[in-house]
């Protein structure tokens, strides 16, 4: 109960009798309901009923992990705005990622309900909602994932990406066969968080050495859920308060636990005595007098990890899904690495030479498309003073959100949106005007997002895939699994913010000429 409704409650049981309190009460979410739906200002914005009179649908959507499937059937049907709630509205519309990311004037802050950061614990680079706040961890962490930055740290990533295909071989060679069939999606987040564990803290987490997850990150996977339930709360501020008041001393500890594990970890980082051109090395190094305290470089570090390598395990688990299921991309990619590679060693494939790989990229590119690691752009707010979006006057305060997987599979922006076409992403594509590509919106896609909140790790994270996608593919000879049963279909996948992923199996050989 807010704190509005308590105080009008009180002041009730002073005047009226007992039944008529409860009667208003009662009756408040119809009444609330019906203002809503004809009265709000936003009740000029098409949508289901439904979703507008309450947020209970929307809440719904969350917990069941269809919420992406959900308001992209949506948008199909009520077109590219769309309310989601009685006070937000979505949005599946190229125009918006620059009016609500790049805005002329007044920034769109990040919506407290889904941002804040918890009570008590430090401001990271995530849940930092003031622009200047933001832009002074971001400052301090910039220097560390620049294209000069990532040169220095190549070793790394190489160091890792030739332990991934080491312990894949030696997979291969222990079956008599000399095939197997795997889920390659676990061996993806391996290598992305040993890379990140690397750069970030000076120490893998040891994945690929055990070939199994470590014990943080598989903690990490199974709150995810968790994480959507609690923010599902925040929406009734007196069922957050008691699910909070309900979390048992041993959770807390478990919690606690994690965390003092990244703690630890940046504690050894920080009194390594030799020089490494590593992330943190730095924030470390922060010449400006305007370092980031010890408890920031925690948190930050700590949210980094997840952010700078699910999200790239999840873009390349994806990708190799639909090469399998798509032989002819699949060779044609294969064609391109193998002819332009002699060899798989550091020395030839170097980031720099992956980058003028036509083909790779336009693979990326489509698994981005159709894998979006964050399928659904959290809601900012419309800034003081109210704001034109897509057209739409906006009252200030209101959460507006991009829809990303709704928008990069709408046939409006892309031809045969639902398929898995990197042909669309060539530059003669876009410049032939018989291509069947040449109409696609290509701006629409936004994976790394706009303006001074977009993605840090972008240069990293296609340096990752793309070298860790070439290395696998020089080395081994990937195929569907036999028994089509087994073949996963990527938009049967829930959300729970993050993407609930399934086995990816693939059918693995060592390459047949090496």
């Amino acid at each position: 109960m807010s704190i509005a409704m308590t105080e009008m409650f009180q002041v009730w049981s002073g005047l009226l009798p007992l039944g008529t309190v409860l009667l208003l009460l009662v009756s408040y979410p119809f009444v609330r309901a019906i203002y809503n739906l004809y009265f709000h200002p936003l009740s000029n914005i098409p949508g289901p009923r439904t979703w507008a009179a309450t947020r209970l649908p929307f809440i719904r959507a969350l917990l069941r992990g269809t919420i992406v499937h959900d308001i992209q059937k949506l948008h199909r049907q009520y077109g590219p705005i769309l309310r989601i709630a009685p006070n937000e509205v979505t949005f599946a519309q190229p125009e918006a990622w620059d009016e609500i990311f790049r805005p002329p004037q007044g920034q769109f802050l990040k919506d407290p309900i889904w941002w804040r950061r918890p009570p008590g614990k430090p401001m990271s680079l995530i849940n930092a909602i003031e622009p200047d706040e933001h832009a002074r961890i971001r400052k301090a962490l910039a220097p560390g994932f620049t294209p000069r930055a990532l040169k220095a740290q190549e070793p790394f990533i190489q160091r890792y990406v030739t332990l991934l295909a080491d312990r894949l071989g030696e997979t291969v060679l222990a079956e008599p066969s000399s095939r197997v069939e795997i889920d390659i999606g676990p061996w993806f987040n391996f290598a992305t968080f040993d890379i990140f564990g690397d750069l970030g803290f000076g120490e893998s987490f040891d994945c690929l050495q055990n070939s199994r997850f470590h014990p943080w990150i598989a903690l990490l996977f199974n709150s995810v859920k968790a994480a959507a339930f609690i923010s599902a709360t925040r929406f009734y501020p007196a069922v957050e308060y008691i699910l909070m008041k309900c979390i048992p001393p041993s959770l807390k500890k478990v919690q606690q636990d994690h965390f003092q594990q990244i703690v630890d970890k940046v504690h050894r980082r920080l009194n390594y005595e030799m020089e490494r051109p590593d992330i943190m090395s730095h924030v470390v190094n922060d010449r400006t007098g305007h370092g980031l305290p010890i408890d920031e470089i925690n948190i930050t570090f700590m949210v980094l990890t997840t952010a700078g390598s699910e999200t790239t395990a999840t873009v390349l688990s994806g990708t190799m899904n639909y090469l399998i299921q798509h032989p002819d991309k699949l060779q044609s990619l294969v064609d391109e690495v193998r002819g332009r590679f002699a060899s798989g060693s550091e020395n030839d494939m170097t980031l720099d030479a992956l980058r003028s790989l036509p083909y790779l990229n336009a693979v990326l590119s489509e698994g981005l498309r159709l894998c979006t690691p964050i399928p659904w752009v959290l809601p900012r707010l419309v800034p003081p003073g109210g704001a034109t979006i897509c057209g739409v006057s906006l009252p200030e305060g209101t959460p507006v959100s991009i829809q990303a997987y709704a928008m990069n599979r709408d046939p409006t922006y892309f031809h045969r949106a639902d398929s898995f076409l990197p042909e669309r992403w060539l530059p003669e594509a876009s410049a032939d005007e018989k291509s069947p590509f040449f109409g696609d919106k290509r701006e629409a896609m936004q994976a790394f997002s706009l303006g001074v909140r977009s993605c840090m790790g972008q240069h990293l994270a296609w340096a990752e895939m793309r070298l860790i996608l070439a290395r696998l593919l020089w080395n081994f000879d990937f195929e569907a699994p036999e028994d089509k049963a087994k073949w996963l279909n990527w938009e049967d996948l829930r959300t729970f913010l993050l993407v609930e992923k399934r086995p990816i199996n693939v059918g693995l050989r060592l390459r047949a000429d090496k």
